[in-house]
């Protein structure tokens, strides 16, 4: 009985202290997907872009690009590579997060394995120990019960010694 409080009591306390740090990886995990998440939606804004600017001709009788077209289409271009290696790097690192987190989890559960692991032995130390202490006082128990017998089976012989010297005594007596 008192195995299974304990027991519940640590999973209990465990579970508190997991949750708890789950908390706090799982808030920067939040904060960097939503870094990644904004970086796409800034990505999709420069394609829009490139995309008009592709049908932008400003040339003569706009039938042609100019060489600003031309020039404003590969600045945005580059914008949208420098965003895509942007977006690599943040992933990168939210990989990393989860990575970490999932190797942390790892630890935990194998250090709460092996805490769980001496807790049970612990225990049952305990309970053989507990055992040998109740077979030690029942031995002590049966053998008090002999010594009493003893004691009684003594007592009674001194009675009965005492009642024949006192008699002796009172025959030579009288």
């Amino acid at each position: 009985m008192q195995f299974i409080k304990s027991l519940s009591f640590l999973l209990f306390f465990l579970t508190g202290f997991a949750v708890s740090a789950q908390n706090a990886d799982s808030t920067s995990f939040e904060a960097q997907r939503m870094r990644v998440n904004k970086l796409i939606e800034d990505r999709k804004v420069k394609f829009g872009e490139y995309d008009l600017s592709l049908e932008k001709k400003s040339a003569i009788f706009g039938l042609f690009k100019s060489k600003d077209d031309m020039q404003r289409t590969i600045d945005i271009l580059k914008n949208i590579v420098i965003t895509d290696n942007n977006i690599f790097l943040e992933t990168r690192r939210l990989i990393s997060i989860k990575d970490d987190e999932k190797q942390k989890f790892q630890n935990l559960a194998s250090e709460y394995d092996k805490q769980v692991s001496a807790y049970m032995g612990t225990i049952n130390k305990l309970q053989k120990e507990n055992e040998k202490l109740k077979k030690d006082i029942e031995n002590l128990e049966g053998s008090d019960n002999s010594s009493n017998i003893l004691l009684y089976i003594a007592l009674a012989i001194i009675a009965v010694l005492s009642y024949f010297i006192y008699r002796n005594q009172k025959i030579t007596k009288g």
